[in-house]
């Protein structure tokens, strides 16, 4: 064992080290904790999330910046089939994007203009992520820019959280909604209105709540045909998301 010149053996003297360092980081941590601490008694919670969102922006956008300049390489296989908002549901001989999710090949913010060519897609799916856009402005971007990259019968393919299903059971103790809202709902949801409106909130990521016929309007609105509601598809859909998912289907004319 190697012996220092102040008696210390290698171990030692990393410990050593160590024990400097973390006093030498305790002003800075009780700073840092003070500082929160103003800040919190000194701010409301809105101007305090206001911050986190202009952060959390600021890092999308480089993030985002980032996918775009590998989507030459990525995109060079046609035509092309967008597995949007995959988690981690990818799949193979798709192009799977999510802007929070390390497994997608692309973390693209679909809130930005699409970086593919007109007519360059022949199939785009998403799985409970249409509903994390904002109803008046993203959501009518995010089917605008799907009819651009989509190719002439190109399909659009989206599965929601079904609002309809909750609402019908509201007020019914023996609608079978309620046995099958906290497999997936927090513990704090403890009354019907508890649940739904973590249905329609979950927390604050959910944007929007749709049922059959308000979704069919939007793809009506937006130049979509023969839009229609079809059965879960063991092929292409999640098993975990079979009970409670509406999946409706559209053509780019």
């Amino acid at each position: 064992m190697k012996i220092f010149s102040n008696g210390a053996s290698r171990g030692e003297s990393g410990i050593l080290r160590g024990v400097v360092e973390d006093k030498k980081e305790i002003p800075r941590l009780q700073f840092v904790n003070s500082l929160k601490k103003f800040i919190k008694s000194n701010t409301t919670y809105a101007q305090r999330r206001a911050l986190r969102d202009i952060a959390q922006e600021g890092r999308l956008y480089f993030r985002h910046c980032w996918a775009v300049s590998k989507v030459p390489r990525l995109a060079r296989n046609r035509p092309l089939r967008l597995n949007l908002g995959c988690g981690p549901n990818c799949r193979t001989g798709w192009l799977n994007i999510d802007l929070f999710d390390s497994a997608a090949e692309l973390q693209l913010d679909l809130r930005r203009r699409w970086p593919f060519s007109d007519n360059s897609v022949d199939y785009i799916y998403s799985e409970h992520t249409f509903e994390h856009f904002e109803f008046d402005q993203e959501v009518p971007h995010f089917l605008a820019e799907s009819l651009r990259v989509l190719r002439n019968g190109g399909i659009f393919d989206v599965g929601v959280p079904d609002s309809e299903w909750p609402l019908r059971g509201y007020g019914n103790p023996d609608h079978d909604y309620w046995p099958f809202a906290p497999t997936c709902h927090p513990n704090t949801c403890e009354t019907q209105l508890d649940h739904i409106n973590y249905h329609f909130r979950q927390g604050e990521q959910h944007k929007y709540a749709w049922d059959e016929e308000t979704l069919r309007r939007s793809l009506q609105r937006s130049g979509f045909v023969s839009i229609v509601r079809r059965d879960f598809d063991p092929s292409l859909d999640s098993h975990s998301r079979k009970t409670g998912t509406l999946y409706m289907r559209a053509i780019k004319p």
